[in-house]
């Protein structure tokens, strides 16, 4: 084991950068892939499906190429092979996203084949699969990292630069459209927005395995030959510690919470902010008199969105600071209930502004979100499984995904409400509100289990 050497500012900068690049790649590809897929012919249903690509190749990808960074021995290091290849891989599935007409298209003619109404629609849909996979190759060994390179006592600050990188990413990805159309009178295409975010998650990692050195990692022969076994993998994992499971078990109910707010935010915002009924059955003349109020809803979301990181982007750094000088545990419960509490706001009312601020204070729960759990999981790795540990971690991430995305949705599509507000009939609307609440109670629940854990001060 080499000593670490503590990192300063510049070398946390430039440790975060790849990570800027990745969450740039994943906001617009949170913010566009819904345009793109709905203009090909996808309805809610299907995007739903789509949506499940995150979560579902965090569950599978994740652990296994954790696993696989931890036994690599390549020239280039552990972790950096999967950091690069993950970010170039991506670049090609956010180019071709976009273009999925274009290309089945002219495979199409170049084949002299008949190509169906959908195929499309498929190829967009793999690409979305491929760019989530792609990120989560990255995403694991990025996080595994921080063991790897940055001192114990550096630990939380470290992932609040991750945080900070988080939140900068998501801004700036969401607001340089609107920014370029409210300075320059410029709108950006679909397609030079995912190639931007190619470039910026390209060429940010490429920064980071450049700046960063991995430290000497020689395994013994034994471990040279020994083979990735998940269930083997999984019972380590749990015996690290009696306060591993709990804080998964934290990280389960957190990101059922977020993710309640992170999928149906904008359906909330046009629905319910903005009183815009459900148009999927309504004649194109009754769509047409919802335009502006859809409009106004999708673009007032962006930039509750754009609060909402801006936020998370100031104060990741004091989050990460105040970590070290009070305990992981207790910060990340405070913030945790100050979202809470932002978001029964956002379900009791609905005038803009007031979500507007609910959202910004919902961003100090996300820097935290985005930092702190890791800080304390960290403390339980043993040397040579970090790729491993943080790979099984991520199920806690994903696996909320698919209940939101399932369950949550199936309950709003229960809670429909008949308008009266010239809509055919009446129309009607869904309750999205419910999901603030069902999220706020899952963070709370996070909070009293984050309270039992026990947690291991670095100065101990």
């Amino acid at each position: 084991m080499e000593e670490l050497k503590k990192f300063n500012t510049a070398k946390f900068l430039s440790f975060a950068l790849g990570f800027f690049g990745l969450q740039f790649a994943w906001q617009m590809r949170i913010i566009l892939s819904g345009p793109v897929t709905e203009n090909l012919g996808a309805s809610p249903f299907i995007f739903g499906l789509i949506w499940l690509a995150g979560p579902f190749t965090g569950m599978v990808v994740q652990p296994i190429i954790g696993a696989l960074s931890d036994k690599t021995t390549s020239v280039f290091g552990r972790r950096r092979p999967y950091l690069l290849g993950g970010a170039i891989l991506s670049a090609l599935a956010l180019w071709a996203l976009p273009n999925s007409e274009v290309i089945t298209n002219t495979i199409g003619s170049t084949l002299h084949i008949l190509i169906h109404p959908l195929a499309a629609l498929c190829f967009a849909a793999v690409m979305i699969w491929i760019l989530d996979a792609c990120v989560n190759i990255a995403q694991g060994p990025y996080r595994a990292l921080i063991p790897d390179v940055v001192p114990q006592e550096q630990h939380s600050v470290a992932n609040s630069y991750i945080s900070l990188a988080i939140g900068l990413g998501s801004v700036v990805a969401a607001g340089t459209s609107p920014f370029l159309k409210w300075a320059f009178g410029y709108q950006m295409t679909i397609n030079a927005q995912f190639i931007m975010a190619a470039l910026a998650f390209t060429l940010g990692m490429a920064w980071t395995c450049i700046t960063i050195k991995e430290k000497k990692y020689v395994p013994i022969k034994n471990e040279e030959k020994e083979k990735f076994n998940f269930i083997q993998s999984v019972k380590d994992f749990f015996a690290l510690s009696p306060e591993v499971g709990k804080i998964c078990l934290m990280q389960f109910f957190t990101w059922i919470g977020n993710m309640c707010m992170m999928i149906y935010f904008t359906q909330y915002a046009v629905h319910t902010v903005y009183g815009v009924p459900d148009l999927s059955s309504v004649s194109e003349a009754i769509k047409s008199s919802y335009d502006a109020a859809l409009l106004s809803g999708t673009n007032f979301s962006s930039i509750c969105f754009a609060i909402f990181n801006l936020v998370c982007f100031i104060v990741a750094i004091p989050i990460g600071v105040l970590s070290v000088k009070y305990g992981n545990k207790k910060v990340h419960i405070l913030s945790m209930l100050s979202m809470a509490l932002a978001f029964l706001g956002m379900a009791f009312c609905h005038e803009p502004k007031f979500v507007a601020v609910l959202m910004g204070i919902s961003g100090l729960g996300w820097a935290s979100i985005c930092a702190l759990p890791f800080a304390m999981l960290s403390q339980y790795i043993k040397p040579g499984t970090e790729g491993s540990v943080m790979g099984i971690f991520n199920i806690f991430i994903a696996g909320p995904q698919v209940f939101v995305c399932t369950l949550v949705s199936w309950f709003i599509n229960k809670c429909s409400y008949n308008v009266f507000n010239g809509v055919a009939n009446g129309g009607i609307n869904y309750h999205w509100e419910y999901t603030f609440i069902i999220g706020a109670i899952c963070l709370v629940a996070a909070c009293f289990v984050a309270a039992k854990v026990k947690e291991i001060r670095a100065a101990e």
